[in-house]
Formats: structure tokens, sequence, C-alpha cells
């Protein structure tokens, strides 16, 4: 009788492939996290702690204070302050983001500095847009250098007098250097060549687990014969909201718990194994076109707690999603090329050649989020699964190719 269900169940997952929200007729294990529980940090990533700072789900971060009064003109050390401009131990430093005198490589998405001595700004005016611009401009993406301990108080008056003494425009000898003429990276790797992509790997790992018999006497072919046909659409159509769940579910997560709940093998987030599978059924959709339709009131709210999610500030940098990919979108920071939105999930799983890894969609999520110096959260944090849904509508219309391959 059991195995009867099992099989009727299996079979209603096959017939509403396509449908808006998950059947609760699929089978699915929502007993327990589908990561390695605890979740720890990878160790090659940053190891600090940022507890003090606000991450997508927890407000922590210090409250923007007022103006800090300056009454005499700031006389620090210009040579530390150089210096300190360029420490990209301190958050990037500012060349990341400012052309500065000497900057190698230096980021567009802020103003050009060469000349600000020039500019009329008091003394308390720079001491207070570094220490915490927010003062100023409440939505700026200037980190608050001071308000968040990057930089100590001293260290941002020898700051100011640094730019006290840039009265020159900057000028390149290369046109590379120069982030209003450095050519913008194009990719032109086949993607879909696996002597150019190791993730084409994935595909193999995944349609040898996709056969294997797992613990139940069971494999996903069992109940999915035709996996070419049946797959051919289904993950343009992901992430969808799982009503036991009550959350935004995407195919890893997926994985992870239907594995569980038929065939009894254990495929955790981010694995090699989950890796392979969730890069085996994306490829057998890739030449699709993403179709995420938000037509039932879940995926609507889903979307729009991912509008807000976008926007929030977090971690000791306080950047948002949209500060990069939006406001700084088609912009250089440092050497690296800021993409906008679009064009942006439409290949994940992802080989990134900079860390010889195969990455999913949340791992690149849970990576902003260190980037920016902010914890980051689980790989089935209900947060990612709306920004992972935010990022799919934005990019309907917009051909699968997985997997993909970049920097």
């Amino acid at each position: 009788m059991r195995f009867f269900t099992l099989i009727l169940s299996l079979f209603t997952f096959i017939t509403p492939l396509l449908a808006a929200e998950f059947s609760p007729d699929i089978p699915l294990d929502i007993t327990k996290p589908s990561y390695a529980n605890p979740w720890k940090r990878y160790k090659d990533w940053a190891k600090e702690d940022w507890k003090t700072f606000n991450t997508l789900t927890e407000s922590t971060s210090p409250a923007v204070g007022g103006l800090k009064k300056i009454d005499k003109p700031i006389e620090g050390n210009a040579d530390n302050g150089k210096k300190l401009v360029a420490d990209r131990s301190r958050g990037g430093g500012c060349y990341a983001c400012h052309v500065m005198p000497g900057a190698t490589l230096p980021g567009n998405v802020a103003p050009d500095l060469s000349t600000v001595a020039t500019w009329g700004r008091t003394d308390e005016h720079l001491f207070n847009y570094i220490d915490d611009p927010r003062r100023y401009n409440p939505t700026t993406v200037m980190p608050p250098w001071g308000a968040h301990q990057v930089f100590t108080e001293a260290e941002i008056m020898d700051i100011v007098s640094y730019l006290k003494t840039l009265k020159t425009p900057s000028k390149f000898a290369d046109n590379k250097e120069n982030p209003q003429t450095r050519p913008v990276p194009v990719e032109d790797r086949d993607n879909l060549d696996p002597f150019e992509n190791p993730g084409m790997f994935g595909t193999e790992l995944g349609t040898s687990l996709f056969n294997k018999v797992g613990a139940t006497g069971k494999s996903c072919a069992s109940c999915h014969e035709n996996a070419t046909k049946t797959f051919q659409q289904w993950a343009v159509t992901m992430p969808k909201y799982e009503p036991r769940l009550k959350k935004i579910m995407g195919v890893e997560e997926f994985i992870t718990r239907h594995a569980r709940a038929t065939t009894g093998e254990e495929y955790l987030a981010q694995s090699t194994e989950n890796l392979g599978l969730a890069i085996y059924l994306r490829y057998l959709a890739n030449g699709q076109t993403i179709q995420i339709k938000a037509e039932d009131a879940n995926t609507k709210a889903a979307l729009q707690r991912a509008e807000q999610l976008m926007k929030r500030k977090i971690g000791q940098l306080n950047f948002s999603c949209n500060d990069c990919h939006d406001f700084g979108a088609n912009h250089w920071i440092r050497g690296q090329y800021l993409s906008g939105l679009t064009g942006m999930i439409d290949h994940f799983p992802t080989y990134r050649t900079s860390r010889a890894e195969i990455w999913d969609i949340r791992k690149r999520l849970q990576w902003c989020g260190v980037a920016i110096r902010a914890n980051e959260l689980p790989p089935d944090a209900a947060v990612y699964g709306d920004i992972e849904l935010y990022l799919m509508q934005v990019n309907n219309g917009k051909v699968f190719s997985v997997p993909g391959i970049r920097h």
C-alpha cells in the first residue's frame, strides 16, 4: 500500500510540473534543513563575525548619528591618508569606487576625486561625509567608514588632510587603467564545451545520479523515465512557492527534500551531488526562455518582499543589492565590472574560474553578503528564495544556458 501511495504521489508530481506552486502531493521531506546543519561558513572565506551589522533578516547596525562639529582646520598626516585610501583591506579602499592620483584600476561608481580640494568643501563636510555620508544623503551608496568602525576618527582626519591636497585631474597612460575607456568584458567562451567549461562535468554526474538506485530501491528515473521530455521546461519556471514550507523553494532545495522522500538519498545543498543534479535538470531546459508567472497571491507576495530585500542595506559596508546592480550597474568597482540584473541568473549553476568551483545562485548570494561584511544565511533561507524568484522574474524571456562560466 505504501509503495502504491508513493507511485501515485510521484505521478501527481509529473502532471502539474509547470504549476505556479508546488502541489502538496509531491513527496518532500520537510522535517529538517536541506543543508549541513549547523551551517558553517566556508573555511576559505573571511572568518570575521559581523553580528553588529544588518543581515537580510536582522537589523543590528548602529543608527545614524548627528553631524560632528569640527571647530578648527584639520591638520592630519596627509601621507598616511594617502596610504589609507589605497588600503584594500579596508573594505576595498577608496580606489574601488573613485578615481584618485596613483590609483591602479580605479572604479567609477562614485565621483572622480582628483580635484576634490578645489570643490569648496569645508573640513567639517569632508570629515562627516567619510565618517557617515548618510548624514547628508540617507540613500548613499558610500559606506559609513567611521560610524561602522572601518576607520578611526584620527584616520579619517588623515584622509581629509590628503584630500585637501588633490587639485590636479588624474591622467592615465593606459586606456585600460581609465574606467571611462576601459573595455567592457565580454563573456565569449563556449559554456557548453566541456573542454572550455569544467562545469559541464556536472551534467555527467547529474545523469549518473538521476539513474542511481537509492536506499528505497528507486531512482529518479523510476518515475521520470523520459527526463529529456519531462524536464524540458521545468527549470525555467523555478523557483516556486512551497505551501508546506511556506516559502519559495528552488531547484537545489527541491532536490534535497524530494530525494529524501523518494529515493532515500541525501543530497545536501551545495554538495557535489546536489550541484550535479541541479546542473543536469537545468541543462535539460537549455534553449528555453525563463517563464516566471506572478499570477498567484503567494508569488506576488514573495516578489513584493524581494523588492524590499533588494534595497536593504546590510553589512559593515552598508550596501544593498541594488547599490551595485542597479545604481552601480555597468560601472567599474576596481577592476571588476558590475553587471545589471539582466543576464545575471540564466547561467547558474556556474563554474567560477577565480575560485575553480561550481556555485549555485544561493552560494553567490551568500558570497555577496560576506564580501560586504555581512553574515551570510543558510542556503535555504527564505529571503534567498525571494531574491532568486525576483532575479528570475526580472530575466523573464532570457534563454537558459547552463552550466555557465564566469570569473
